[in-house]
């Protein structure tokens, strides 16, 4: 495995990443008729709960203005892949689900030759160990340095609550299904 240079910066590093991964995101998006925003949109969607899958909460996570988000939300909707549902209790509220063509295309787009490719040399070459561990420390670091919502998974929140029964949110007071569970939540907090 190459040595990185003690100078090197972490954040330097992830940043080169994101770099990367974005190139190969606009190339397929390209293809798909797509911007990188509607992949983003997609990808929150497949993997939020049920408290954050909202325009707000989507506007939060992609750090956009809500406008923005709309016209994101009304292009998705107009190509079938997504959905919107007014909340039952709330009528103001509008929940947003991916479709099955939605699903299609978020797969066509992260299945890209150079994840594949990054995935075996990173295997290969890398002792895992460890590893995770650095990246989630830096990725606990920017969204500390950011202070918004983290957006973590739910079963790794303070408020999640494992019971005989099952599983609860104790911010909300509400049980929470297995599936909510492991998605991601904007109430997310570590602290």
């Amino acid at each position: 495995m190459p040595q990185i240079n003690p100078k090197t910066d972490i954040f330097d590093l992830i940043e080169r990443m994101s770099a990367l991964i974005r190139s190969e995101e606009r190339k397929k998006c390209s293809e798909l008729g797509l911007q990188v925003v509607h992949l983003q949109a997609l990808d929150y969607l497949s993997r939020c709960n049920r408290y954050s899958d909202t325009p707000a909460s989507l506007a939060n996570y992609l750090g956009m203005t809500r406008g923005t988000v709309s016209q994101t939300l009304l292009l998705l909707e107009k190509k079938g892949f997504i959905k919107k549902t007014m909340d039952l209790i709330d009528r103001r509220k509008v929940h947003l689900s991916l479709l099955d063509s939605g699903l299609v295309v978020l797969a066509e787009v992260r299945d890209t030759h150079l994840f594949h490719q990054a995935r075996k040399v990173f295997e290969h070459d890398v002792n895992n160990e460890g590893v995770e561990a650095v990246f989630v420390s830096a990725l606990k670091a920017l969204q500390k340095a950011h202070k918004g919502h983290s957006f973590g998974q739910c079963e790794t929140c303070k408020y999640f609550t494992e019971y005989t029964l099952g599983f609860r949110c104790e911010l909300t007071k509400e049980p929470l299904s297995l599936n909510d569970s492991s998605k991601l939540c904007q109430e997310h907090s570590l602290e």
